[in-house]
């Protein structure tokens, strides 16, 4: 089962190494990574995915804990949460596909970020299913390229 968790750390060389190292070190696999600073300089969330049972999760969360740099740890499979994929889709259609990859666009919400003589560059966000989906259908019109994130993940807070 695929599991999101968002980790804070001290935002200083080479913690982001002792994260992956403790990963690897201890043989399990991170599927998606994604490291960016907060509103607070000194700090970074670092959003990590991984498959793996209850036990080897909660493995996982506990070997984070004892990490120096780590500030916070938390497992979204408890908690609700927004997560999204971003993802950047270079195509080259022939002349008469054009309009049918600005269709695909649209239907996926996608946004055309820049256009050449012979390509787009489309940037699309969602589930990792949603942008498979419209790989799986850009692909016989051109696509050349795919780039992509992997989970940014948000804690959802209830109003009061």
């Amino acid at each position: 089962m695929r599991h999101t968790i968002s980790v804070w750390v001290r935002n200083e060389f080479g913690v982001l190494s002792r994260v992956v190292g403790m990963f690897s070190g201890r043989g399990y696999n991170i599927d998606s990574l994604n490291v960016a600073p907060t509103l607070e300089e000194t700090v970074s969330h670092i959003t990590i995915t991984t498959h793996g049972d209850d036990e080897t999760i909660e493995q996982i969360t506990k070997q984070l804990h004892k990490l120096i740099d780590v500030i916070t740890v938390k497992h979204h499979a408890v908690s609700q949460f927004v997560a999204r994929d971003h993802a950047l889709l270079t195509v080259e259609p022939p002349a008469e596909a054009r309009a049918e990859v600005l269709r695909v666009t649209e239907i996926f919400r996608g946004k055309i970020v820049d256009v050449g003589p012979k390509s787009f560059v489309i940037e699309v966000t969602g589930n990792p299913h949603k942008i498979d989906a419209m790989a799986r259908l850009l692909d016989p019109l051109g696509l050349k390229h795919l780039v992509r994130t992997g989970a940014l993940a948000a804690e959802r807070r209830s109003i009061r």
